[in-house]
């Protein structure tokens, strides 16, 4: 009964593209933007549903009902009826976009996907802390799915090439155009600080790829169990050596960042981490990392250097987590040794196993699912920490590979207009 109501509902919204879907969920926010307060009053809540009202649920089960009749009129019904009614003109707007550069027709799907997320982050400082987190989250994921996943080795280092990627970043910028404690007067205006934010995050991520040499040369001759506990090591020595260091707060760790890492900003980031980390595994260079991970001594004698491709997918991953460590400094404007430990590690796996290995499209859904549900239990407190691990052991019962594993991220079938099988025919 179950799997013949999602197959009709599956059916009834399967001939909407991206862009209605998109468009619906811009007309949902517009909605909430306006109404959501009368609504919220009307229906005797304390303030809007921050996350499409789980945590009111969780916090004040009266408040269920309250919570359910919000999140029907200005999420649920608003996207479904405006992607079901406008599904043919929809598909008419795509088919025109078929003849129009690709790169046209996906910075316009880009543009819709920012312009939702700015407003709906326009409700509640929460839900921007939220978003920027989110997003940084999807880099870390990728870039280490990049190594995990791609290459097949398992390398526990990550969280020590953010956090080269954080501090090189926050010197850059608290030294050159920040009066602080530790670096004394600015030695630039902070005026000009911002057109050089870019510099310092690839600075950090350059710093990042360096130091993944110390890990990517040991992989030459070490695989499974031993390069974990050499990554692992790697992150103990990166952490340990910040905490050492009174230059840079030692482990009271560094403050003062410039609000430079804005949402359009971090946005961009994310966008450009995907894109080239999409690009790279499609590549000659990720057919060889695949040749890598299934049969390193086979992809050899084809004459795959494997050497060259351990080697450039560390200091690749270790880039990306570079930029994503020095945009997490700068979106809580604190940074601190201690942040880079085992939780992060633990974190950054957990995002990449839950959403899938081998998949850009399984990494950005593990890093938005597993943020997501974090913050919805944030409430139960202790629970929380039962309630998601149990999920992820379900998940690597059932999915061993993850949600989704080995797909590719195919931009021109997602932005493809939507025919329904009988129209296909």
């Amino acid at each position: 009964m179950k799997n013949k109501l999602f197959s009709r509902i599956k059916s009834l919204f399967s001939g909407t593209p991206a862009l209605g879907w998109l468009l619906g969920a811009f007309v949902s926010v517009l909605l909430e933007h306006f109404l959501g307060d009368p609504l919220t009053e009307l229906l005797d809540l304390p303030k809007i549903p921050v996350l499409f009202g789980v945590v009111v649920m969780l916090k004040k089960p009266a408040l269920i009902p309250g919570a359910f009749v919000y999140v029907l009129l200005i999420y649920a019904l608003p996207v479904g009826l405006f992607a079901k009614i406008t599904a043919s003109s929809m598909n008419w707007i795509a088919r025109k976009l078929e003849r129009v550069p690709l790169w046209f027709s996906a910075a316009l799907h880009l543009g819709l996907l920012y312009f939702a997320l700015d407003l709906w982050c326009d409700v509640s400082d929460y839900r921007l802390l939220l978003v920027k987190l989110t997003l940084i989250a999807i880099m870390l994921t990728l870039s280490l799915n990049v190594i995990n996943g791609y290459m097949g080795e398992f390398s526990c280092s990550h969280p020590g090439f953010m956090a080269l990627g954080a501090y090189v970043a926050s010197i850059f910028t608290v030294g050159l155009f920040v009066n602080d404690r530790l670096f004394g007067h600015a030695l630039l205006p902070a005026s000009i600080g911002q057109f050089l934010f870019p510099v310092a995050l690839v600075l950090g991520g350059v710093v990042a790829a360096i130091g993944a040499l110390v890990v990517a040369i040991p992989s030459f001759r070490t695989r499974g169990d031993y390069l974990a506990i050499i990554s692992l090591a790697f992150m103990f020595i990166v952490k340990s050596l910040i905490e050492n260091l009174e230059v840079v707060g030692g482990p009271r760790g560094l403050g003062g960042q410039p609000d430079w890492a804005t949402l359009p900003t971090v946005f961009v980031w994310a966008v450009l981490c995907v894109w080239t980390i999409n690009n790279f595994v499609e590549s000659t260079m990720g057919k060889a990392l695949n040749a890598v991970r299934d049969e390193e001594s086979a992809a050899e004698a084809m004459t795959v250097n494997t050497r060259k491709t351990k080697m450039v997918a560390f200091m690749f991953g270790a880039f990306w987590a570079g930029v994503g460590g020095g945009l997490f400094a700068h979106v809580l404007r604190y940074v601190n040794p201690g942040t880079f430990g085992l939780k992060k590690l633990a974190e950054v796996l957990a995002m990449v196993y839950f959403g899938g290995l081998n998949s850009v499209v399984g990494s950005i859904v593990g890093a938005v699912g597993f943020n997501m549900l974090s913050e919805m239990l944030r409430p139960l407190e202790i629970f929380k920490w039962i309630i998601i691990p149990v999920l992820l052991i379900l998940v690597m019962i059932f999915r061993p590979t993850g949600l989704i594993a080995f797909t590719h991220f195919d931009v021109r079938e997602i932005l493809r207009p939507r025919v329904k099988s009988r129209e296909r025919v």
